[in-house]
């Protein structure tokens, strides 16, 4: 049975997409068997897996949560990896469910499925709403990128309490990957102070601060921008070598 390991946050622009790519291409490359589950409106994690998610096509993750198709029919196999795809179709889910229930739609959905994968890696809108919450009810642990700098830490806070919902009403196994420093960059004297005040903050919170951060790369955009396995295009990569270090943390402390 699949572990569901969510990558979310509600800020944008943190490397949230570019991590969930990460460490699907980085399992992959373990030889593991995984599914992608792009459920961000904006379809970037859609598009940078070579997943083929125009509107008109209807077969997205939008039309399962829809109840018109089966999990297992959206499946695309692209050249990178097993994805349900997104598009903007998916923004209107907000307005769409309002009945008693809907926060388990998307578990249900991926049930099924579930046996076919090692691992599931969920991509998350930069938002706290419905969509976010069926993405946590379905999850096994939740992966935090946070950006290198002092604004970005203070949005740790409000994912906390929409953790803490989600235990108490829908999911109360759900589990913390850990808090992801991201864009990180070790030679400048204010990152020591990052570094610290997050440490501060998830202690305060009870939230894992992971050992391992991100270098600032340009390359890891760059791969996925021409919609490259990041693991074989930039091997030698900082960022490409912390993501494989990620993984290993991960796995040492039991979340994959």
């Amino acid at each position: 049975m699949a572990g569901v390991i969510c990558v979310s946050n509600q800020k944008g622009g943190v490397g949230k997409t570019t991590t969930a790519n990460a460490v699907a291409m980085g399992l992959k490359k373990q030889g593991h068997r995984v599914l992608c589950v792009d459920f961000d409106p904006q379809g970037n994690l859609s598009f940078s897996l070579r997943a083929d998610n125009r509107i008109q096509l209807q077969n997205s993750i939008y039309h399962v949560m829809k109840g018109e198709l089966k999990a297992v029919q959206t499946i695309q196999h692209t050249g990178l990896a097993d994805i349900i795809p997104a598009n903007l179709l998916l923004s209107g889910i907000e307005l769409e469910f309002t009945g008693a229930g809907r926060e388990y739609i998307l578990r249900d959905a991926l049930r099924p499925v579930l046996p076919l994968y090692d691992y599931v890696v969920i991509d998350t809108p930069p938002a706290l709403g419905i969509l976010t919450v069926n993405a946590f009810t379905a999850s096994n642990a939740i992966l935090i990128p946070v950006l290198s700098d002092l604004f970005s830490l203070q949005g740790i806070v409000q994912l906390h309490d929409t953790i803490r919902r989600i235990r108490e009403r829908s999911n109360p196994d759900l589990g913390v990957a850990g808090v992801l420093l991201t864009k990180f960059v070790p030679r400048e004297q204010v990152s020591a102070v990052i570094r610290e005040t997050a440490g501060d903050i998830t202690a305060r919170l009870g939230i894992p601060l992971l050992d391992t951060f991100i270098h600032s790369s340009n390359v890891m955009t760059k791969a996925q921008i021409l919609r490259e396995d990041m693991m074989t295009y930039a091997p030698r990569n900082k960022a490409v070598r912390d993501y494989l270090l990620l993984l290993d943390e991960l796995k040492a402390k039991g979340v994959l």
